[in-house]
């Protein structure tokens, strides 16, 4: 998971709050650790991943990933998967250093049709050329966003969809949990729900949903969201 801000030497969030480039990458260290609760959760994102890559027709598979952090969902399924030869794949990510990992995963995996972008998540002009895609991944976002922003942004995941695409999302379920009400906007958004895991003792959920509705053209002057959590939530 990773922020939708440019990086800089000290980057500011939408609610004030200054971070420095480090913040995330201490974030992300948990991963490390395969017992840690982020090690749970990308388990549970890489089985939907992993599944909705085999539910894919024959030829090619698209593939975007929004705040993709150190890429590691997507990149460690690839490694063995076999529609890994299909997949083409575009990583957003505004932190430098998690851009760097995610790129260094990439090359050591020869996973040629993946690229890793340094920019920012939250435009929609980021997946220029990377959709309409067969899967989006939005992991780790609806916990640093508002609930009209989680609104917002599903109502604008069919610009990014090719049809039947598949959207995987997490959220925590602390109080307030929100995570019903996603699943709703998820199904008056056009997406039917395919799955939702909400592991016993952990307070993570994650979703996936497959757009019935009809693709919305692609809008690249549009905002998805704004950032506005500092990562002190499990996103």
């Amino acid at each position: 998971m990773g922020s939708s801000r440019r990086t800089t030497e000290l980057r500011s969030l939408d609610n004030g709050c200054i971070v420095t480039d480090s913040h995330w990458v201490a974030w992300h260290r948990p991963y490390d650790d395969p017992d840690s609760r982020l090690s749970a959760r990308l388990a549970v994102v890489q089985s939907h991943i992993a599944q909705a890559l085999t539910r894919c027709d024959p030829g090619p598979i698209r593939v975007v990933s929004v705040c993709a952090g150190q890429g590691r969902d997507l990149i460690e399924i690839l490694v063995d998967h076999p529609r890994r030869p299909d997949v083409t794949a575009r990583l957003v990510e505004a932190d430098a250093a998690l851009v760097d990992f995610a790129a260094r995963s990439v090359s050591a995996a020869g996973l040629f049709g993946v690229e890793v972008v340094m920019g920012d998540a939250s435009v929609a002009r980021a997946y220029g050329g990377a959709v309409p895609a067969d899967l989006v991944l939005v992991c780790g976002v609806f916990g640093n966003i508002s609930d009209a922003d989680i609104q917002a942004t599903i109502g604008h995941l069919p610009g990014l969809c090719a049809p039947g695409a598949t959207v995987i999302w997490t959220r925590h379920r602390r109080e307030p949990d929100r995570t019903p009400q996603i699943r709703e906007w998820f199904t008056d958004g056009g997406f039917a729900e395919i799955g939702f895991d909400a592991p016993a003792g952990f307070v993570f959920g994650v979703g996936s949903n497959q757009l019935t509705a009809e693709p919305k053209p692609f809008d690249p002057g549009v905002r998805l969201f704004t950032f506005v959590g500092d990562g002190t939530l499990p996103a």
